[in-house]
């Protein structure tokens, strides 16, 4: 009983950044409805372009390329991201022991892997602007 109790303790600052961000939230909601303006009307319902009247209708389509350069840029950041917690756990282990090499095999297949999606998406052509 008392491990138990002692586990959910180590877990109680993270109640209270949780509880407190919720917290956050539920007042900045409760707050802007109660004191925001609530003015409505035909220049208050249009689309802001930075000042300038708008023309012509907002619903344009995009190219594609937009999208695939987001998401190629979403691939190497992520991957970024797990790059950090690899390199980390990678220092500690004993060099040349059968888990390092493990460790490292993975860390090149996920890199190897990112690399043929790249010059998957360059012959593709995905980053040619025109």
């Amino acid at each position: 009983m008392m491990l138990a109790q002692s586990a959910l303790l180590n877990y109680l600052p993270v109640a209270v950044i949780a509880s407190m961000a919720i917290g956050f939230v539920v007042a900045n909601l409760v707050l802007s409805t109660i004191l925001g303006p609530r003015a409505e009307g035909a220049i208050k319902g249009l689309t802001y372009e930075a000042g300038m009247d708008p023309i012509g209708t907002t619903r344009k389509r995009f190219n594609v390329r937009f999208y695939m350069m987001a998401v190629t840029f979403l691939l190497f950041d992520v991957e970024i991201i797990f790059l950090y917690p690899w390199a980390v756990s990678y220092s500690q282990l004993d060099p040349g022991s059968p888990e390092a090499k493990l460790y490292l095999g993975r860390i090149l297949f996920f890199l190897l892997t990112s690399i043929i999606a790249y010059v998957y998406a360059w012959k593709k052509g995905v980053f040619k602007w025109d």
